[in-house]
C-alpha cells in the first residue's frame, strides 16, 4: 500500500518569490518617496495675481515654483521669486522679479533704476518707470534683504511702495519656475 501515509507533508517555500515581493516593494516606496520630493519642491503651484508680471506672466498664470533652490543659494539679480509681503501669512503670494541684492543701494532717477550710483542694464526692455515711490531717495539694502519689481513697471506693487518694501530672504518663498498655463507663455519662465 503505497498510496496511504499519515504523515504530514512539508510544504516548500519559494523564496525567490519572497525575495522578488520584497524588491518590488522596495522599488515602489523608493519611487514614491521620490515622487514627493519632486512635488513638494518643484511641483508647488500658485496663481500670479493682477498684470503686474505682463508680458512674462498673465493675470491668472498658473505657475510651478522650486522651493528647494533658495534652501541652497541665495536669489540672483533677474529671478522671479514667489513671497509673502513682510511674512505676512493672510497675504496672496506675490510673484516679482529681483532687481536689487543684499548690500546694494537702489535708487530710482527719472524712470531708470540705479544700483550703487550706475544705471542697471538689464536683459529685458522694460517701459521707463513714472513711479519711484519710496525709491526716490537712495535706500541701503540690509544683509538679507532684495529689492523686486515687477515686469509691468508702472502697473505693480512692488518693492517701490511702502506696504511691500524691501524682501527679507526669510520671506521669499520659491523660484516661480514654470508657467503651466496653456496658451503663448507656457513653458520655463526666463
Amino acid at each position: 500500500m503505497a498510496g496511504l501515509t499519515f504523515r504530514k507533508r512539508k510544504k516548500r517555500i519559494n523564496y525567490n518569490i519572497i525575495k522578488e515581493g520584497f524588491v518590488w516593494l522596495a522599488e515602489l516606496a523608493l519611487a514614491f518617496f521620490i515622487a514627493c520630493l519632486l512635488v513638494v519642491n518643484f511641483g508647488v503651484m500658485t496663481s500670479n495675481v493682477g498684470q503686474s508680471m505682463e508680458p512674462t506672466l498673465a493675470s491668472g498664470d498658473r505657475v510651478l515654483t522650486n522651493r528647494l533652490i533658495y534652501k541652497l543659494t541665495d536669489p540672483k539679480r533677474g529671478d522671479l521669486v514667489v513671497f509673502k509681503p513682510n511674512g505676512n501669512e493672510k497675504s496672496h503670494y506675490y510673484i516679482k522679479r529681483v532687481v536689487g541684492l543684499p548690500g546694494e543701494t537702489i535708487q530710482i532717477i527719472d524712470g531708470f533704476i540705479y544700483i550703487d550710483g550706475e544705471v542697471l542694464v538689464e536683459d529685458i526692455k522694460f517701459d521707463k518707470m513714472e513711479y519711484a515711490g519710496i525709491a526716490e531717495d537712495p535706500i541701503k539694502l540690509g544683509n538679507d534683504e532684495f529689492f523686486v519689481l515687477g515686469d509691468n513697471r508702472n502697473a505693480s506693487e512692488d518693492s517701490r511702495n511702502a506696504e511691500i518694501g524691501m524682501i527679507k530672504k526669510q520671506d521669499i518663498e520659491a523660484q516661480a519656475w514654470f508657467n503651466a498655463t496653456m496658451g503663448d507663455n507656457f513653458g520655463k519662465i526666463e
